[in-house]
C-alpha cells in the first residue's frame, strides 16, 4: 500500500521534481525506521498470533532465492548445450 501512494504521489510529478522528492525519504535514518515499522508488523501478525505462515515464508523464501542465485549456471550451462549440440 505505502508503494501504491508513493507511486501516485511520483505520478503527478515532473522528471525533474522527483529526484528531490525522493532524496529526503531515502535518508539512512528513514529506511531503518521503515524497515523496523515492517519488521514489528510482521511479528504482530505472524508470530504472535502462533500462525504456520512463517515457515511457509522461509521455505518459499529460500527456494526462490536458491533459484535465483543458480540462475547464472542454468543459462550458462543451456548456451553451453546450444553452442554444441548437446544432449545426453
Amino acid at each position: 500500500m505505502a508503494l501504491r501512494a508513493l507511486y501516485n504521489e511520483i505520478r503527478a510529478m515532473k522528471v525533474r521534481e522527483v529526484p528531490a522528492y525522493l532524496k529526503p525519504r531515502l535518508t539512512w535514518g528513514n529506511v531503518k525506521k521503515s524497515t523496523d515499522q515492517a519488521v514489528d508488523r510482521y511479528i504482530e501478525k505472524y508470530i504472535e498470533t502462533g500462525s504456520a505462515d512463517p515457515i511457509f515464508h522461509v521455505c518459499f523464501g529460500g527456494m526462490a532465492f536458491s533459484y535465483l542465485v543458480n540462475l547464472p549456471w542454468e543459462r550458462a550451462h543451456l548456451e553451453h548445450l546450444e553452442k554444441h549440440g548437446g544432449g545426453h
